[in-house]
């Protein structure tokens, strides 16, 4: 293990090549293209820009951006490029669940598209940002990437799809890496509060109140941003035969929700405030699974770093005296934003390819 800690090596192998990261100015990006433009590498962006690019202000005068929709990608998007990283579609259940038609062109058929994209141009290497929520179903227990999945809801059953469409083009030269992220924490300069840590981090400062949908002993994998960033570079750099046509389990650790309302509430009290833990009826749809991690370290030499906990006292610290209205944008809230989208601009092809 190298100073990172991580798996990373100090630097990037080959740090001439171009990176064409779909859906980089979201949640994600905005952590994992300043990094790749750490490493030396040329980023060109493709995002539809329905969240602004403030995110990227750090890096907006070193990257390349092409505003477009991830289900109309110009040809030329891919002129020069070495390798991509998709991170674009619909995010999670509420968004998929909102348009489901939207959800399976964006997740499923352009994952797809740019694969065949990727292969008539001879790009091999394709990182898709998946999901531990195919997961969700199974019976109780640790699954790794073996387990027999099942998918059920709109979001996971498009992600699947996108999986063995890449999997299928390894026969044909690509090189895909498929990671299931767990659900993901921390902060990132295009920030959302509608992830279960960072909901509980705004909640504990805002009203002082936490909800425990059914005592949240629900078990969920998570991960923060950074560690999902570096585990996306380490994919995108690991040598052909170790990841070619393989999925990996990312994530830091298996907490249930109650566990987590506490770190939230411990650390936030440190500030001197009061915050209290009420337990309220489980909603219809609830998801309770727990992961592996062992494939990505043991393939890879990638160990996630940043627990909740590290992840709760930076976000205290940079949101401590935040406004009851920089806490409630809705272009923090992914589903808050689609539906005032679709208010503002009925059509289905207004609607974010990137969130």
């Amino acid at each position: 293990m190298n100073g990172r800690g991580n798996g990373l090596a100090d630097t990037a192998p080959d740090n001439g090549q171009t990176i064409l990261v779909a859906g980089g100015a979201g949640y994600i990006g905005c952590v994992l293209v300043p990094k790749l433009v750490e490493r030396g590498y040329k980023v060109r962006l493709l995002d539809r820009m329905y969240f602004g690019e403030q995110g990227l202000d750090s890096v907006r005068d070193k990257i390349e951006m092409v505003v477009a929709d991830v289900r109309d990608i110009p040809e030329d998007a891919l002129d020069g490029v070495d390798g991509v990283i998709n991170l674009s579609g619909l995010s999670n259940d509420p968004t998929a669940e909102f348009d489901p038609e939207a959800n399976w062109q964006m997740n499923a058929v352009a994952t797809e598209t740019l694969g065949q994209m990727c292969v008539k141009r001879g790009i091999e290497r394709y990182v898709f940002a998946s999901s531990c929520s195919l997961y969700d179903g199974l019976p109780p227990g640790m699954h790794d990437e073996t387990a027999p999945i099942e998918p059920r809801a709109a979001y996971a059953t498009s992600k699947r799809y996108g999986e063995e469409a890449l999997l299928k083009l390894a026969g044909e030269g690509l090189t895909p890496v498929l990671l299931r992220n767990g659900t993901v924490y921390g902060y990132s300069p295009r920030m959302r509060f509608d992830l279960v840590v960072n909901t509980f981090v705004k909640d504990a400062l805002l009203t002082g109140k936490l909800m425990l949908h059914g005592g949240g002993w629900m078990w969920r994998p998570l991960v923060d941003v950074r560690d999902v960033s570096d585990a996306m570079i380490a994919a995108y750099e690991a040598p052909a035969e170790k990841v070619r046509g393989e999925i990996f389990n990312v994530l830091h650790s298996n907490y249930q929700i109650r566990e987590l309302a506490m770190l939230v509430a411990g650390s936030v009290q440190l500030t001197g405030r009061s915050v209290t833990l009420d337990e309220v009826p489980a909603p219809a749809l609830t998801r309770d699974y727990e992961c592996s991690n062992a494939k990505l370290s043991t393939t890879l030499g990638f160990i996630p770093r940043h627990s909740v906990l590290d992840a709760v006292t930076d976000l205290v610290g940079r949101l401590d005296g935040s406004t009851a209205s920089q806490l409630t944008d809705p272009r923090n809230y992914n589903i808050r934003w689609l539906e005032l989208l679709n208010e503002l601009k009925p059509s289905l092809e207004t609607f974010p390819s990137v969130l």
